[in-house]
């Protein structure tokens, strides 16, 4: 458990006065990974996307600290080349203080454009931390759909209409794709809950060699929403076990939220604009299909789980 108070002293790394959207969850997540990070030094990179546009609109920056803006795709391989340039430095004794690298990257720019640079980075071993913020569409360029959107939702590229009744398939597993790359760290989390959040940071950023951390990032655009509710939909996520918060440290997991009573899927999507088609006499099914799917996947978390831990 992190001490608030402890934290309270920590430096901010990115201003207010931003230009993300009332409500975006890209701004928390990017405050509370770098206040998770203390007084080291840190060197962030950033693929294009929301909270690149939003906070670093020329003349100004948000950041308060060193930053680097990468195209859509290589925000990853920016973050590795700048961190084998600093342990050239250091053995060159051109630089004695230990520094840390973040890179941040959407889901687009993370499970589809920049999949071959995130990849790359793991399997290499960079020391450093990626951090999706995953808001299950290419918010920035219109709310298409892409690899983390979830089956029904619609998108522009993928409407609810006549044809079609959003996304037909189901969001790929980034997680687990990360966890096939045995890197010493890997985990899921949400913005409804800072302790988790930070805590992962934390434990990311002491291990020496790669850690990806994938953090549900409600949108209130694409997902359609009251602007209030962000942090309750994050948390609905965790409680209907649609997006389940854990953890894989060498190899091993443990869910550090398990609910105590899980809530039926229907109580996520019926907040959200962007699934108000489900709820049409003729497409309740969708909604069943995507229970059963949680459900499955759910029992297979708990199972790897509970072999992990010898439960």
């Amino acid at each position: 458990m992190i001490n608030l108070r402890e934290l309270s002293k920590n430096p901010e790394r990115i201003t207010s006065g931003h230009r993300l959207c009332a409500g975006c969850g890209a701004g928390i997540v990017a405050r509370q990974v770098l206040i998770a990070t203390g007084c080291i030094p840190v060197v962030v990179t950033s693929a294009t996307g929301c909270l690149e546009v939003s906070t670093t609109i020329f003349p100004y920056t948000a950041w308060k600290t060193s930053f680097f803006h990468s195209a859509f795709e290589n925000s990853a391989a920016t973050c590795s080349g700048i961190e084998v340039a600093y342990k050239s430095l250091k053995a060159q004794k051109k630089i004695k203080e230990d520094i840390r690298f973040i890179a941040f990257g959407g889901d687009g720019g993370t499970y589809d454009i920049g999949f071959q640079s995130l990849s790359g980075a793991m399997e290499r071993g960079h020391r450093m931390l990626y951090v999706c913020y995953n808001n299950e569409a290419y918010m920035n360029t219109g709310i298409q759909r892409s690899g983390a959107t979830p089956k029904g939702a619609h998108t522009t590229t993928a409407p609810a209409g006549r044809v079609k009744q959003g996304k037909d398939q189901y969001r790929k597993d980034l997680t687990q794709i990360m966890v096939a790359h045995n890197i010493p760290y890997v985990a899921q989390s949400y913005i409804g809950n800072w302790n988790d959040l930070m805590q992962k940071v934390q434990k990311a950023l002491a291990i020496d060699g790669p850690s990806f951390i994938n953090v549900l990032t409600p949108c209130r655009l694409g997902w359609n929403y009251k602007v209030e509710d962000t942090m309750e939909l994050a948390r609905l996520a965790v409680e209907t076990c649609i997006w389940p918060s854990y953890e894989v440290e060498n190899g091993v997991y443990k869910i550090n939220v398990e609910p105590k009573e899980k809530k039926p899927v229907v109580e996520f999507l019926k907040m959200q604009g962007r699934f108000r088609h489900l709820f049409k006499p003729e497409n309740t099914y969708i909604i069943e299909e995507i229970q059963k799917n949680v459900d499955e996947r759910w029992k297979i978390l708990q199972f790897r789980a509970k072999i992990d831990y010898g439960a």
